[in-house]
């Protein structure tokens, strides 16, 4: 069984920074993809970026050129770099590990960006 914590979100004024982290544990495998979803209040959860074993990046348009994530394989963590961060981003942010098919959640990091 395949665990996922993040950690990492909090309040961030307008502007700020945040760093996401996500371990992943239970796997010996470090073939998957991982990333992030989010989901603000009354919103679908929406995708907004993943990152493959290799290192190749997806970005949803809305945090593309302002979002970095990325990954260490001897750590099974991805991280989610988040600067300029507005208050649209207000979300509670998910990680995913797809193995071998399977999506493995954690249980979400809120991220609040308010003055």
């Amino acid at each position: 069984q395949v665990q996922v914590v993040e950690s990492g979100g909090g309040l961030v004024q307008p502007g700020g920074s945040l760093r996401l982290s996500c371990a992943a544990s239970g796997s010996s495998s470090i073939i998957y993809t991982t990333g992030w979803y989010r989901q603000a209040p009354g919103k679908q959860r929406e995708p907004v970026a993943s990152i493959t074993t290799t290192g190749s990046t997806n970005y949803a348009d809305s945090v593309k050129g302002r979002f970095t994530i990325s990954r260490d394989n001897a750590k099974n963590t991805v991280y989610l770099q988040m600067p300029s961060l507005k208050p649209e981003d207000t979300a509670v942010y998910y990680c995913f590990v797809r193995l071998l098919g399977r999506d493995y959640w954690g249980q979400g990091t809120q991220v609040t960006v308010s003055s």
